[in-house]
């Protein structure tokens, strides 16, 4: 079941002050997460890194700082998010670590002024940071040729990723490096959750002995990074995570790299899902109740029309991701029927009931009435961080819920911030 007791929380308070749809995240339950992360990498040759992706707003980056962990971040600008979050740039070893697939934007500028560790996913991208004059270390991203996340879609490693640098080039890419003078002091990959919860540690296990092996041709690596993907059961009933065994696999991965480099080799993870998925939740009102009826094209349903849409959480249109979801009101206590979750967008995609194929997958759910709350759980990780401006629509504003306390800590866009950017400038 969900980790949040929606008891806790005053949501309809919340709603009339903020309106709906709103992000409500819970510190306490943040904070327990983030604390099974530093005890999992508690020791010299252990450490955690928050992959800020999934979840990049100031009170999150506050928690993630305090907890000890350090930032793998993508872009240019999550880099400068950090650093006025208190992150220390140009740290010894590398508090900050830019794992991009292209340098974009700002995010050369950020390498060269900034210290982070860039970490490379293509030969041509040593070129290019030398080209602009870096000469500082650099980590290398491995495309091992296994590895995906919890839905077939998300592919993070194999012939069919763009991620990294395939495993049979980086021969190459070390003499590309070498002769551009930037020493490699990281390997990564990131190899994903897996459909099956035992995937994730044999996948890790099969990339530690990969890894052992590459030490031999990169003498400077003083690390190597594991990823992220630590599995979270979303489903009711799914098995969860052992924790106990994870820190056993990552000591015995840093005495097996050890004993590979005949040195000391620090082992990174970078979770961003585990600390702030269940710690985040997407409140929502219901506006309208709709049927269809059965025909020769298929069977009929019944529809909960929520004011959220797939530009508040994206997961669900995008990977058929599931979200447990709950009534708040009067309609709770009804005897749950199958029923369709759907937002306001026009757009057949904009539903929150969707299996792994995207195809409409009615939830057992209370029959709510218009004007009760509707709340999608475990949306604190890419859920605000993936929303958009879809059909010109703000974000929706993000609560910080801590020791009874509730905080706004991003407010609801309005048209002006939507506009804010356009211009009439001739070029």
């Amino acid at each position: 079941m969900p980790s949040l007791d929606l008891a806790t929380y005053p949501l309809e308070r919340l709603a009339d002050q903020v309106g709906t749809p709103f992000y409500l995240y819970d510190a306490a339950e943040l904070r327990r997460r983030l604390g099974d992360l530093a005890a999992v990498t508690e020791g010299p040759q252990l450490q955690a890194r928050y992959a800020m992706k999934a979840n990049s707003n100031w009170k999150v980056l506050e928690a993630v700082r305090a907890a000890g962990l350090w930032i793998d971040a993508v872009s240019g600008n999550e880099v400068l998010r950090a650093r006025r979050a208190g992150f220390a740039m140009g740290a010894k070893p590398p508090v900050v670590m830019l794992t991009a697939d292209v340098l974009r934007d700002n995010a050369l500028t950020v390498v060269l002024e900034h210290g982070v560790l860039p970490n490379v996913g293509s030969a041509g991208m040593i070129d290019e940071l030398h080209g602009a004059g870096y000469a500082g270390p650099i980590a290398v991203r491995v495309n091992p040729g296994f590895g995906h996340g919890h839905v077939q879609s998300c592919d993070t490693g194999g012939p069919s990723s763009k991620h990294g640098i395939w495993y049979q080039a980086l021969a190459q890419l070390r003499a590309r490096g070498a002769a551009a003078k930037l020493p490699v002091v990281a390997l990564h990959a990131h190899l994903g959750t897996g459909p099956r919860i035992e995937e994730f540690d044999e996948n890790l296990r099969r990339f530690v002995g990969m890894a052992a092996a590459m030490l031999k041709e990169f003498p400077a690596v003083e690390a190597v990074n594991l990823g992220g993907g630590i599995p979270h059961p979303y489903r009711p009933g799914a098995p969860k995570y052992d924790f106990g065994g994870f820190r056993t696999l990552l000591l015995e991965a840093a005495a097996e790299l050890a004993r590979a480099a005949g040195r000391p080799i620090r082992v990174e993870i970078e979770p961003g899902r585990y600390p702030i998925a269940a710690a985040g939740l997407l409140v929502c009102r219901v506006k309208d109740l709709k049927e269809t009826q059965s025909n020769a094209k298929g069977p009929g349903h019944k529809f909960i029309m929520v004011d959220a849409g797939f530009n508040d959480l994206v997961r669900p249109a995008m990977y058929g991701s599931y979200h447990h979801i709950s009534i708040v009101g009067r309609g709770a206590a009804r005897t749950p029927e199958p029923q369709v979750v759907a937002g306001p967008l026009c757009e057949s995609g904009d539903v929150f009931t969707r299996d792994d194929k995207e195809l409409l997958d009615p939830r057992p759910l209370p029959r709510p009435d218009v004007g009760d709350l509707l709340v999608l759980h475990d949306a604190g990780a890419y859920g605000a961080s993936m929303s958009s401006n879809y059909v010109s629509i703000g974000r929706a504003p993000q609560v910080f819920w801590d020791d009874g306390k509730a905080t706004l800590v991003s407010r609801r866009e309005s048209l002006d911030d939507v506009m804010r950017m356009e211009c009439d400038e001739r070029l």
